[in-house]
């Protein structure tokens, strides 16, 4: 047994501090007295080398040594006279299996795609041959390729991955989120679902996921229940969380957050979905449970996106900006395909009136994620906030026309259609074709009262408002609604229920700004004698909006600084 036996031992057992030392060392030698080892020694210290100082997370430095490996690796190849060599013989050199070339290469890839060098990744996993493509590179190839846009290619790895291992579940997920029907896809299943007994639930898995990414919530929704309710795949939490994830894009809010709930209490440990969770939460104004939920997640693990972006709604929903920004670029440092990373720096980048560079989010987003309406609604925002009414019509068209008349588009576009006077009978009709739909769609009553409350002046609309929020009401308790039934009470000089329901929103969620401002206003109305004192008051508020405004400026320097430091801008 020679030195290199005993670094290769070392190396398997988990030493990896002991092997870069004395491979170091090893190296050097050799480079002072080129005789000491023979060439498939020195591929060897190097590639043992390489994979020690990957392990300590030194990735350009580890890439850098694989390349020296696969050039030893050459002159290796091009020689067949061994070097006589310290402490065993040419014959037992011979006989001890090298560590792959195939498997360096794929070491140098994941060395690129960590340090974001994806295109130096694509192009040395290029360079195996097709042969010799294990399922593992074909899977990262794959997932380079969609990542880059080369969706064809993807397909190809993909389909690759699933021919070798039919069962590879996160390579027919990358199939189905490039269009390729899930009836095609399940073909390439087919035999080992008949071989193998217990696995006739992956033909609805499957069509389940196929119906996500085609944009079917209801139909997603109804095959992943009758999935999760069979007794083999009860209380199943990646299951519960895609539920979660397909109410959300439905916007069921209250079922999404009870299905998280219930996969948060199966595995306390989770992360996946988190931050759709933490986001609802935050909407919803439960921030202090958004605060702890944060925290207990930093302390699983600082390296996933989601507890950032956790952190992140907590900040945006406090309307703290500037950090929401830091949050978000952050979460995105450690998971560029984080949809809800970019939305959360694409929402308070937009907050914060950098309006281009949250088009340019949102659009990452849409690309990303082509079935969530939440990212068109961001850039419908975002085109509404430059008065780029055009091109919000022409984005809320396009959704309207690509995933059909539903609850959500008809919203989405009538929200563009309540901007321009001229359109909003046309946004009526759209949201009373909403709301036949999905009478309890939220957003659509918000819309609808909205709409209700700029006709005050000119029609009689008091108590058709009143009557569709008090129908809402009836089966959810929400702040927004609430608040807007308390405005239109005092539009109508009922000041008791007004206040009453001023009181439920804030009870609901106590930063809801307006809602404090509504009831604070009905106090000062109450008494008259205080006319002075109140127009007083109305400028004091101003005057203590613009302190606001002027600390968020100073805390919006601040993170930015912290922005540059860490090279997020």
């Amino acid at each position: 047994m020679n030195v290199i036996d005993h670094v290769r031992d070392m190396a398997a057992a988990g030493l990896h501090s002991n092997v870069r030392i004395m491979s170091s060392l090893l190296l050097t030698m050799s480079n002072n007295n080129p005789e000491l080892f023979s060439p498939s020694q020195k591929y060897q210290l190097l590639v043992y080398h390489a994979d020690a100082i990957f392990h300590d997370k030194e990735y350009r430095n580890a890439a850098c040594k694989y390349n020296m490996a696969l050039q030893q690796k050459k002159v290796l190849s091009k020689t067949s006279k061994v070097r006589p060599s310290t402490g065993g013989t040419a014959s037992s050199i011979q006989s001890q299996s090298l560590p792959s070339e195939i498997e360096v290469k794929y070491k140098i890839a994941e060395c690129y795609t960590i340090l974001k060098l994806d295109k130096d990744a694509i192009a040395v996993l290029d360079g195996i041959p097709s042969r010799q493509r294990t399922p593992k590179i074909n899977m990262m190839l794959a997932n380079l390729y969609r990542k880059a846009g080369q969706e064809r290619s993807a397909v190809t790895s993909y389909k690759e991955v699933l021919r070798q291992c039919p069962l590879a579940l996160d390579a027919i997920i990358g199939l189905l989120s490039l269009s390729v029907k899930g009836a095609e896809v399940a073909s390439m299943t087919m035999d080992v679902i008949q071989s193998i007994p217990n696995l006739d639930w992956l033909s609805a898995w499957i069509k389940a996921y196929a119906f996500i990414h085609a944009g079917d919530n209801h139909r997603a929704i109804n095959t992943i229940c009758s999935l999760e309710k069979k007794s083999l795949l009860r209380d199943n939490v990646d299951l519960l969380v895609s539920l979660a994830d397909v109410y959300f894009r439905a916007g069921d809010t209250k079922n999404s957050i009870l299905k998280f709930e219930q996969a948060q209490m199966l595995d306390p440990y989770l992360i996946k979905g988190m931050d759709v969770y933490g986001y609802l939460m935050a909407r919803e104004g439960h921030l202090e449970d958004v605060e702890v939920l944060g925290g207990r997640l930093f302390n699983i693990s600082d390296q996933h996106a989601e507890p950032w972006v956790i952190s992140g709604c907590h900040s945006f929903y406090s309307k703290r900006y500037s950090r929401a920004l830091y949050l978000g670029a952050k979460a995105i440092q450690l998971n560029s395909n984080s949809v809800q990373a970019l939305l959360l720096k694409g929402a308070a980048l937009r907050n914060m009136g950098r309006v281009q560079e949250a088009i340019i989010h949102f659009r990452e987003a849409m690309r990303l994620a082509p079935c969530r309406l939440d990212c068109y609604e961001g850039l419908i925002d975002c085109y509404l906030a430059s008065n780029g009414i055009r091109e919000a019509m022409g984005m809320a068209n396009n959704i309207y026309k690509t995933l059909g008349a539903n609850a959500q588009t008809l919203t989405i576009l009538a929200t563009v259609c309540l901007e321009d006077p001229v359109t909003q009978e046309k946004a009526k009709t759209l949201l009373d074709k909403a709301l036949a739909q999905r009478p309890d769609y939220t957003k659509a009553v918000v819309k609808k009262a909205e709409l209700l409350s700029m006709w005050l002046g000119r029609e009689q609309k008091y108590e058709e408002g009143i009557a569709l929020l008090r129908n809402a009401l009836a089966n959810q308790s929400d702040c927004v609604l609430h608040r807007m039934l308390g405005d239109f009470l005092v539009a109508v000089n009922d000041y008791q229920e007004a206040m009453d329901q001023y009181s439920i929103a804030l009870s609901l969620d106590p930063n809801d700004q307006k809602s404090l401002e509504g009831m604070q206003k009905m106090e000062k109305e109450e008494s008259p004698a205080d006319a002075t004192v109140e127009l007083d008051g109305d400028d004091m508020e101003g005057s203590g909006e613009d302190g606001d405004l002027e600390g968020s400026d100073s805390e919006a320097a601040q993170w930015a600084d912290q922005e540059q430091w860490f090279g997020m801008q």
